[in-house]
């Protein structure tokens, strides 16, 4: 029995730079769709700025026939007014990707690094090493947004991989 292949659309969210990054998934395989940011001008309104991202997340939801969507949850920040402008942004993405068809999951940040390269407190330039080599990159994702949304959509894959090896295993004891 095969399984259906999925395409996974990590997201890294901010108003002036949301990172994505799309891999796909067959079996046991992953690969390397796309990556990169979308950003809006820090002079424009911000419905403006959102309606961009949203614009953007669709379209390429649309493009690449996006299965599922994994996001990196929010942090705490001290910053009111960025973490604000950071959540208008993330709703906007997950309102453009997600519907009733799209599976949805959401990540903290350590749990990504401990998924992605096995240490919890892993710093950006080890999480793009491992993200390289995990998707047979010729070299490290750049910028760190889009990084980071490979790393996501990679923690995701392997998160829904062994959940769905783990209802099998449970399904098969009863």
């Amino acid at each position: 029995m095969s399984i259906a292949p999925r395409i996974i659309l990590g997201i890294d969210p901010g108003l002036a730079r949301l990172g994505y990054g799309v891999v796909g998934v067959q079996g046991d395989t992953l690969y390397h769709l796309a990556h990169g940011c979308l950003s809006t001008s820090p002079t424009q309104p911000t419905p403006a700025r959102l309606r961009t991202l949203f614009d953007g997340v669709l379209a390429l939801k649309g493009h690449f026939a996006v299965t599922d969507v994994a996001v990196e949850s929010l942090f705490y920040s001290r910053n009111v007014s960025t973490a604000v402008a950071v959540g208008q942004a993330r709703g906007v993405a997950l309102a453009a990707a997600v519907d009733e068809g799209t599976a949805f999951a959401e990540y903290a940040p350590s749990e990504v690094k401990q998924v992605v390269a096995g240490f919890g407190a892993a710093k950006k330039r080890s999480m793009q090493e491992m993200v390289r080599l995990l998707l047979g990159l010729p070299e490290a994702p750049v910028p760190d947004d889009a990084a980071d949304a490979l790393a996501v959509a990679i923690c995701h894959a392997r998160r829904s991989h062994l959940d769905r090896v783990v209802a099998m295993s449970l399904a098969g004891a009863r």
